[in-house]
């Protein structure tokens, strides 16, 4: 079986974005080096620092160890779980997605639904792939 698939590079690179974006946009004053945070809202943001990058190298290693459709399968979820949450986090008591005095309703919308979107086209390319054989 090739290795080379487009539809499983999509998805890798939603599992890259997964791995080091909450990094890049949690490592700094407005997060982890904020200090108006109190110790254990720094402590959930570390946990959701380190599920994203546990979730994307996870992902990609499904992805890539042995090309299969339960490989396919469970790194698409896996890609797609850090992004899913995101979004449910909402719907909790008081929960809003940005600090004051941020405005914005949701600004991680820009990469969460693309995210999801670039996951389920490489999953759906990925699938047609195998099922060619």
């Amino acid at each position: 079986m090739s290795r080379k698939s487009l539809g499983r590079t999509l998805i890798s690179l939603v599992s890259v974005v997964t791995a080091v974006g909450p990094y890049r946009a949690d490592w700094n004053e407005t997060h982890v080096k904020n200090p108006a945070w109190p110790p254990h809202a720094k402590f959930h943001n570390g946990q959701t620092m380190s599920l994203g990058l546990a979730l994307g190298t996870t992902s990609l290693w499904q992805l890539w160890r042995r090309p299969s459709r339960a490989g396919l399968d469970a790194g698409a979820v896996l890609a797609s779980l850090y992004w899913l949450t995101q979004i449910s986090a909402l719907a909790y008591p008081g929960s809003k997605a940005v600090d004051p005095p941020g405005t914005a309703k949701f600004p991680q919308a820009v990469v969460a639904f693309p995210a999801l979107a670039v996951t389920a086209l490489g999953y759906v390319l990925e699938r047609r792939r195998l099922a060619r054989g």
